[in-house]
């Protein structure tokens, strides 16, 4: 499986970025996937998950709210709505695959993007 996240930039404190993480493979419909992040001298921590159907979703307390983690199975995409930005957001963000059920530690994952950097000015 690959992945290729796209979407990130510059943006300023209470705006938006849609990132999207498009995969390869016909069994994505298989895989929960799950949006990590990573801000310079800090360790990658969990942002969103999602079940392998979409009807489960997990989210880290600093982004309740205000991410929203969806998927379109028949596009093998996985999306995060970023609303209501802070420059605390800013990181690069990574999207990654594990087989079956969802999780919230990232070491529990089989496949990862390359990230996308996502910077948010104040």
């Amino acid at each position: 499986v690959q992945l290729q996240a796209s979407g990130g930039g510059l943006v300023q404190a209470g705006g938006s970025l849609r990132l999207s993480c498009a995969t390869s493979g016909r069994t994505f419909s298989s895989y929960a996937m799950g949006w990590f992040r990573q801000a310079p001298g800090k360790e990658r921590e969990f942002v969103a998950t999602i079940s392998w159907s979409g009807g489960v979703t997990d989210y880290a307390d600093a982004v309740k709210g205000r991410f929203t983690i969806s998927r379109d199975n028949t596009k093998n995409t996985v999306y995060l709505q970023m609303n209501r930005l802070k420059p605390e957001d800013t990181a690069v963000y990574y999207c990654a695959a594990r087989w079956a059920s969802y999780s919230t530690i990232p070491g529990n994952y089989d496949y990862w993007g390359q990230g996308t950097l996502v910077t948010v000015s104040s």
